[in-house]
Order: structure tokens, then sequence, then C-alpha cells
């Protein structure tokens, strides 16, 4: 088996294609709005694609089912960037809204920031700390690996 891509299954193509293509600056390796499919370069070619939902719900015969709501989150997306207040600023001049600012994660050795994208899913951004930020626990699990 090898890994190809994680692919986000979207109502709204085209808010997520200008989301992902434009707001975030990811370069598109595949699709144009009002298309059906896209994928997006994350350091792998095609690493993030997105979908319309409605066409893989007949593709799996569960068309009448809705999507899931109000519920804690499953999966995030996660981007490594080389400064997060930077990035955080030039994406809330974007207009997008955070769930968190900016703020240094000992137990992980990363400051992070979190929003989501328009349909709903988590994106968090994120730098690593150094060592010496890091708390004590993930120092040593560190070191002992």
């Amino acid at each position: 088996m090898e890994f190809n891509n994680i692919r986000l299954l979207v109502k709204d193509f085209d808010t997520c294609f200008k989301f992902y293509a434009e707001d975030l600056g990811l370069n598109v390796t595949w699709g144009k709005p009002g298309g059906e499919y896209a994928s997006f370069d994350i350091g792998l070619p095609s690493g993030l694609a997105i979908f319309k939902s409605d066409l893989m719900a007949h593709a799996l015969g569960n068309f009448e089912k809705e999507l899931p709501a109000d519920h804690r989150e499953k999966m995030v997306i996660v981007i490594k960037v080389d400064s997060v207040d930077d990035t955080y600023e030039k994406l809330k001049d974007k207009n997008i809204h955070f769930i968190t600012e900016p703020k240094d994660m000992s137990g992980w050795g990363m400051r992070t920031a979190h929003f989501r994208d328009p349909e709903g899913n988590l994106l968090e951004i994120f730098s690593e700390l150094p060592m010496n930020q890091w708390d004590d626990d993930l120092r040593e699990e560190a070191e002992s690996l």
C-alpha cells in the first residue's frame, strides 16, 4: 500500500476551492472552480483533495443520509509554517476566523493556532518550539527515543 491523499468531502466545492487555493495559498495540482474534484500540494503533490460529497454519497449508496453535526472533531489538517504569529496575522487579514489565538503548547513542543475551513474542517498551523521550551515530560520522552 502507498498513501495517496486526504480527500475532504465538501458540499460547496467552489467556496472550498477558493479557501485552499487563494486564502491558504496552496498550489493547485488538479482541478478548477466549478469542478467536482481538485487537489493541492501540501508537501506531497496532490496530498490534499476536495471532492463533492454528493458524488461520494451516490458511490456509497448513502445519499439519503445527512452529514454529522454537533460532534467532536475526528481529524485535523496540520500545516507547518515558519511563524505561527505571522501566518495568523496574514490569514486574519483574509477574514479567516480563528478558534484559538497563537499559543505555546509546551507539552506538544510547538506553537499553534486553530481555525476551520468553510465546511467546518479543523485546521492547525504550527511551528516547532526550541527543545528548551518543551515541558519536562516531552523532553524526557524525546531523549529516550
